[in-house]
């Protein structure tokens, strides 16, 4: 099934959550708990696209809501973001994960789950109608601009991308895995990024 063919004509965030919910383009539906549509203000100036909902997520049914979603929300406030400003989403909107005891561990998406999902994340974009997109990792940048950019090449600055602008920086989790003494500057990076979004708004 191509979820192109769920998404209404000229449809709302709320009927697009409605449609997403019966969603089966690629095998992660099954084992999913349910789908995770973005959240947030649906006016926002910026839309931020990570890459897939956790299980904090997937069991809550909200993104961003586990501890790289905390981490994310510190930075945007810390950035000048007012609150309530961004809509969040993910490239996936199912978890992909493999079993290990009663553990969940994540697994990154394949090429074939991000397409599956791409029309989903447009027809968000569409919705919003945002200044900016935030691409959050290597996943989001993939789904929307494609495999010739990189995370730590290209991050830190506002590019065209179709008739608004985008930005690349690091996915919060990537930054929870870091070493402890990297940590820090690694959020701070997170931060500056996100206020080069911030002064252009």
């Amino acid at each position: 099934m191509d979820a192109s063919t769920l998404i209404p004509a000229q449809a709302d965030l709320s009927a697009l959550k409605s449609a997403a919910a019966g969603c089966t383009a690629c095998e992660l539906h099954a084992p999913a708990t349910q789908t995770v549509f973005g959240s947030g203000n649906p006016d926002a100036k910026v839309l931020l696209v990570g890459e897939q909902p956790g299980d904090v997520e997937d069991q809550k049914g909200v993104p961003f809501v586990g501890p790289a979603g905390k981490l994310l929300q510190r930075a945007v406030a810390e950035a000048g973001f007012p609150a309530g400003a961004v809509y969040v989403t993910n490239a996936v909107k199912h978890f992909r994960f493999e079993l290990r005891g009663k553990r969940r561990i994540h697994q990154t998406p394949l090429p074939e789950h991000i397409k599956a999902c791409n029309p989903w994340v447009r027809a968000e974009i569409a919705a919003v109608r945002p200044q900016i997109v935030v691409c959050l990792g290597a996943t989001a940048v993939k789904a929307l601009l494609g495999s010739q950019y990189r995370v730590t090449r290209d991050r830190g600055h506002l590019m065209p991308y179709e008739n608004i602008q985008a930005l690349i920086t690091i996915h919060p989790s990537a930054i929870l895995r870091m070493p402890d003494d990297a940590r820090e500057q690694g959020y701070a990076d997170l931060v500056r990024d996100l206020s080069v979004v911030v002064q252009a708004v």
